[in-house]
């Protein structure tokens, strides 16, 4: 697996770099590849969003200086700002486990692995993918594409990034629950590229071998 660290980037940027390491890993025997970065604020709206999963309008948004961007993954509306930790998982499943389940409980398990390092329990929610705090607030939101048995796309946990942009949207449709942070739930603030160090351990780990 190699692993790619892309700092802060435009997310419209990095979905298009994204596309061409999927052709490289597709075509040209580029190896599964994890790529790690952070996101100026922006909201995604993925192929499930509803009428109603964003609740500012377009023009209350770019008062607060944020973008709304429809994309091909699953899933409705998250968010991404700096402080958040995201994950795009460039794996050709054919070369681990042509299964998509499979694939999300995995990653799940990687994120699960990686902040109990920091003293965290994370879970899981029945019908509910990601990672959860309590079974009541979500700390890292899962959406995947799969294309060709490729996978991009991924997940975004929360580290040390601003919640109240969540007020912005319905995440991930879900009506009943809160969203948290690392930092919010240690009651300080987590660096960065330890998170990195973390979950990379974690995808070295639980991609050796199958999980379920």
């Amino acid at each position: 697996m190699n692993v790619q660290l892309w700092g802060t980037i435009d997310f419209e940027q990095a979905w298009h770099r994204q596309r061409e390491l999927v052709d490289a890993v597709s075509f040209h025997d580029e190896p599964n590849t994890l790529v790690l970065c952070e996101h100026p604020s922006v909201i995604t709206l993925g192929r499930a969003t509803t009428a109603d999963g964003v609740l500012l309008s377009t023009h209350e948004l770019a008062e607060r200086n944020i973008k709304s961007i429809a994309i091909d993954r699953g899933g409705e509306a998250t968010v991404h700002s700096p402080g958040q930790l995201v994950g795009y998982p460039i794996f050709h499943l054919e070369r681990l486990k042509p299964d998509l389940h499979w694939f999300l409980r995995t990653v799940e398990q990687c994120i699960i692995d990686a902040i109990a390092e920091f003293g965290l329990k994370g879970g899981r929610v029945e019908g509910r993918t990601g990672v959860w705090i309590d079974g009541e607030r979500k700390i890292c939101a899962i959406g995947i594409h799969c294309k060709r048995w490729v996978i991009y796309h991924g997940f975004a946990l929360n580290v040390i990034n601003d919640l109240s942009i969540f007020d912005a949207i319905i995440p991930c449709g879900i009506r009943d629950a809160g969203v948290s942070s690392m930092a919010r739930e240690l009651g300080l603030d987590v660096p960065i590229p330890a998170v990195q160090e973390s979950i990379i351990r974690a995808f070295q780990v639980n991609f050796d071998k199958p999980l379920f």
